[in-house]
């Protein structure tokens, strides 16, 4: 009687006012693309890209002015003959290291010392004919050698720069710029540059070129430049992610598009969001030249016809990675 009951409840309950009514359609469908990190195609209903305030803008090309942008980095200057310390290096093993270099520079000196009394001895007593001429000429090498090793431990020190604990209270930054290996011929490598943070293209400063060690990314097949602030700049810091816009030889048409077309990712990457059909958008990867005023140039990553979403762009972007 107990079974029967409840088998009653559950058909009532199948044949009440809800029954077989479809689910609500979702505002937005998502699809995965290949290739970029599983890039989707972002599909929204009518109301949704109402809701979103979606808009977009046809990608336009024009004369670029003669500059390549390129993403960059704040890093410390290094004392001469150093090496410059940005905010990828490991702190806690350049300090280990620092810490072994200074004892190895103060047991260096100590020999040298040791040595330099061993060689007067040596010599007094050559002079008082109490001693070998031998061994004063032993004591003598003793004590180059020592010297030579002392100047090598003082050197390897001084390629490890400042210490961490110095790096806050540094004045002399320098900006690193990533560049293309195949766009390097292009750069003109004894003019400035012009740096900028972030979303800031207006907060801009010219930085002069500076010779470093040569350091390049073969997985990303980039070479770095390095630019100095000058003092007066705009408070950056080290580790700061900037903008760097890099003289080139000549320039050429180039597509524009809205700055508020670009978003950018969490490695200073930047994309735009394509209009690929009514209510469908895909996001693309996108190397920025410069920047003026509310535009944009592109150095590559788009085609001539295309339309661009300029309102809305953000809120797309967290579709995608909301739904990832």
């Amino acid at each position: 009687m107990r079974g029967f009951a409840l088998l009653l409840i559950v058909l009532l309950a199948a044949c009440g006012p809800n029954a077989g009514k479809d689910t609500p359609k979702p505002p937005a469908k998502t699809e995965l693309v290949a290739h970029e990190t599983e890039l989707l195609r972002i599909t929204l209903t009518p109301e949704a890209d109402k809701r979103l305030g979606i808009v977009v803008h046809d990608v336009g090309s024009v004369d670029a002015h003669a500059t390549r942008l390129t993403n960059g980095e704040i890093v410390a200057a290094p004392p001469p003959g150093g090496v410059p310390v940005s905010a990828a290096t490991d702190l806690s093993l350049l300090a280990d290291r620092q810490a072994a270099a200074e004892a190895e520079i103060a047991r260096s000196a100590a020999q040298a010392a040791l040595a330099e009394r061993t060689l007067r001895r040596a010599e007094a007593l050559v002079a008082a004919q109490a001693g070998s001429t031998r061994s004063a000429d032993e004591a003598r090498a003793a004590l180059a050698v020592a010297n030579a090793n002392l100047q090598v431990a003082q050197r390897q020190r001084v390629l490890l720069g400042r210490s961490p604990g110095a790096l806050s209270g540094t004045k002399t930054l320098w900006a690193k710029a990533s560049v293309y290996a195949g766009d390097l011929g292009q750069i003109v490598p004894s003019a400035p540059a012009l740096v900028a943070p972030l979303g800031k293209p207006e907060a801009q400063v010219s930085a002069r070129p500076v010779a470093a060690p040569p350091s390049a990314d073969p997985n990303a097949a980039t070479v770095d430049l390095y630019f100095a602030l000058p003092a007066d700049a705009t408070p950056f810091r080290i580790g700061q992610r900037v903008s760097v816009a890099l003289p080139v030889t000549q320039s050429q048409s180039r597509l524009r598009v809205p700055t508020s077309a670009i978003v950018y990712d969490i490695h200073g990457g930047t994309w735009v969001y394509v209009r690929t059909a009514p209510h469908s958008y895909q996001r693309r990867r996108v190397a920025v030249q410069s920047v003026t005023g509310d535009h944009a140039l592109l150095a590559r990553g788009l085609t001539p016809g295309l339309a661009v979403v300029s309102a809305g762009a953000a809120e797309l972007f967290g579709v995608e990675f909301g739904a990832k």
